[in-house]
């Protein structure tokens, strides 16, 4: 499994899948240390952890935990799986389809400006509009719905007539369903999940405003692409720098190009064949160092 992982965060084009793996894992470790809580009778460290990821309605709450606009977006609730697992199989549904037309880098963007806009109009509302304050006393929300939303819409806006085939109805056009989405939330704001529904809705409306601004030729998200970029570079290992010294006198020599042998490019054809059908990850280290140095001659 851990192998399976590694390959799913090298694939290229596959940030759906990443995603879910991330919420997925953030749910078990929650899960693990609630349920360990819970029977050991000291919840404290439990509740701690959870709390992290759980972005309170009020600002004077908030103020103490700022971090939860995003850690939110990657947490669901420790007891309900069905809540991690509708959002996860909508987003994979949806996400494949924006991967596959905009790439992984615009997803994560996307993703995470879905889930600040969503959880930046749940603290607006819960905090100017008196009918939500007056409802605000509950622990905080946690969820990617926001998120999820957002690429839901943004993929609807661009591909209003990309048809799904669901169980009991049949073909459905993807904007309708991502029209029935908002509605219910809408719906949903003055019933018990009033800041889920809230968030949903500045999810959905970041996702339309996102795929519009696309199509107009600016990417909002740009900023979150580049600074994803700057942090995978800060852990990203260097080569060593080799310090040579080279006599005054001595002349470079010229390098000679060798052509390769009748043997080695049967095996460059080898690998060849086995990345058409099965991919570069299935190439052993071997035959990458291979590939790579017939690349360069």
């Amino acid at each position: 499994m851990l192998d399976e992982f590694k390959s799913a965060f090298q694939r290229p084009n596959n940030a759906h899948v990443q995603l879910i793996i991330i919420n997925v894992t953030i749910f078990i470790v929650i899960g693990v240390f609630s349920v360990i809580g819970e029977i050991s009778g000291a919840t404290a460290f439990s509740d701690f952890l959870y709390n992290q990821f759980t972005i309170p309605p009020t600002l004077a709450e908030y103020i103490g935990r700022p971090w939860t606009l995003i850690t939110y977006m990657f947490a669901h609730s420790r007891w309900d799986i069905f809540h991690i697992l509708f959002n996860m199989l909508v987003f994979y549904w949806f996400g494949r389809i924006f991967v596959e037309y905009l790439g992984s880098d615009k997803l994560v963007a996307l993703y995470v400006l879905g889930g600040l806009v969503g959880g930046l109009l749940y603290l607006l509302m819960f905090n100017t509009v008196p009918y939500y304050i007056e409802r605000s006393g509950f622990s905080g929300m946690v969820g990617a719905s926001a998120a999820v939303y957002a690429i839901v819409v943004a993929t609807a806006t661009l591909l209003p007539n990309y048809t799904f085939f669901l169980l009991f109805f049949g073909p459905v056009k993807i904007k309708y369903i991502a029209g029935f989405y908002v509605v219910i939330s809408f719906l949903g704001t003055t019933q018990a999940n009033a800041g889920g529904n809230i968030a949903h809705l500045g999810g959905a409306l970041m996702g339309f405003i996102y795929l519009k601004q696309l199509q107009a030729g600016v990417n909002w998200g740009s900023w979150i692409t580049i600074t994803l970029d700057w942090l995978k570079d800060l852990f990203r290992s260097k080569p060593k720098v080799k310090v040579t010294y080279r006599n005054e006198e001595s002349k470079p020599k010229k390098a000679v190009k060798v052509p390769l042998s009748k043997t080695s490019q049967d095996e460059i054809d080898a690998i060849l064949d086995k990345i058409s059908e099965r991919g570069y990850e299935s190439l052993s280290k071997e035959e990458k160092e291979k590939l790579f140095n017939a690349s360069k001659k």
